[in-house]
């Protein structure tokens, strides 16, 4: 369950101070519109850890037990909060309850990036539950409709499509693609799908291919001879992952190419 649904869950049944970053100035923790909930006995959420966040939740404690919440404060994060970020940060306190669900849902709930994954294979797996931790939005694409396990993270969908590189002309635009099936040959055809779809609409901003720099090499020469040029393939990734990670274990690499594509979130589409 998502840390959205868990804390629109828990509001049902007891009210809570909503923190929010409203604003921010120089080096501090977290970006603006990162929140935090505090009830009164638990917390959910982060606003970044450290004192910044141990002096708000005594303050929405505070709040909530007052039943008034304090508009917006300022802190700047220097000695006086233990802390040497250097920047300065505006919280907003907010007195919710179980009213408020709907309203909070469609506030927080905003879209990941989209990720497509091809493959579901023991890496497909691993990154499957690395991605539901992460503010992604995947679709799980593969040929084989009972590869898919019965629940799957709340960022997740999954999606039977035989042939497999048909599901390529559905994809939202600006996905981030990675291809990883059980075959080789299916491998290829899904990258030759996304190269005739950035040809065409340029709104892939990343595809990756998992394997070897000798994959790679066989599966260029066989691009070529179906007509794509070297600019165009100089647009695939492969090996993937981000460099230095050597592991070999299903959750090594999983990491590593999550890593890589939270670094394409500054791509344009």
């Amino acid at each position: 369950m998502s840390s959205v649904n868990t804390f629109l869950g828990q509001l049902a049944h007891e009210p809570a101070i909503l923190v929010t970053v409203q604003a921010t100035r120089g080096s501090v923790p977290r970006e603006s519109d990162a929140w935090m909930a505090v009830f009164a006995d638990k917390v959910l959420g982060t606003i970044g850890g450290g004192h910044l966040e141990l002096q708000s939740i005594g303050q929405a404690r505070a709040c909530l037990h007052q039943g008034v919440a304090e508009p917006v404060l300022r802190y700047s994060l220097g000695p006086s909060l233990g802390q040497c970020c250097g920047g300065e940060v505006q919280l907003r306190y907010e007195a919710v309850n179980a009213a408020d669900v709907g309203m909070l849902r469609e506030r927080l709930s905003t879209p990941g990036m989209p990720v497509a994954l091809f493959g579901g294979g023991h890496v497909g797996r691993a990154l499957i539950s690395v991605f539901g931790l992460l503010p992604v939005q995947v679709s799980w694409i593969d040929s084989r409709d009972e590869i898919f396990p019965a629940q799957l993270p709340h960022n997740v969908t999954s999606e039977h499509s035989d042939p497999v590189q048909s599901a390529v002309a559905d994809l939202v635009p600006g996905s981030r693609v990675l291809i990883m099936s059980f075959s080789h040959a299916e491998d290829l055809d899904v990258v030759a799908a996304c190269l005739l779809r950035q040809r065409q609409q340029g709104d892939l901003p990343y595809v990756g291919l998992i394997g070897s720099k000798t994959k790679w090499a066989t599966f260029r020469h066989r691009l070529e001879v179906r007509g794509f040029t070297a600019q165009e393939l100089a647009h695939i990734t492969c090996p993937i992952g981000v460099p230095g990670v050597d592991g070999k274990q299903p959750e090594v690499i999983a990491v590593a190419v999550a890593a890589q594509i939270l670094q394409t979130q500054s791509l344009t589409h």
